[in-house]
């Protein structure tokens, strides 16, 4: 009777440590999709945010220009 026991618990500690080992998997692959899910939502972030840019220092350019050829159009001295 003191062997089964000693069976049984030693059988129980064995398939707790395996459970716990399975809880700590899942937890890594958990950690792993939420990163992979962050890195994504950083990657599209960075694609609007230079899209964005680029659209701002265009238009910024365009109404420069406009500025300065109004300004050329007046300090243009007329012969």
């Amino acid at each position: 009777m003191k062997r089964l026991m000693g069976l049984l618990i030693s059988g129980a500690l064995i398939a707790g440590s395996a459970g716990y080992t399975f809880a700590q998997e899942g937890v890594k692959q958990t950690t792993k999709d939420v990163a992979k899910g962050t890195k994504r939502a950083a990657k599209k972030t960075g694609k609007v945010v230079a899209k964005t840019t680029k659209k701002v220092v265009k238009k910024g350019a365009t109404v420069t220009r406009k500025g300065a050829a109004k300004v050329k159009g007046k300090t243009d001295t007329k012969k």
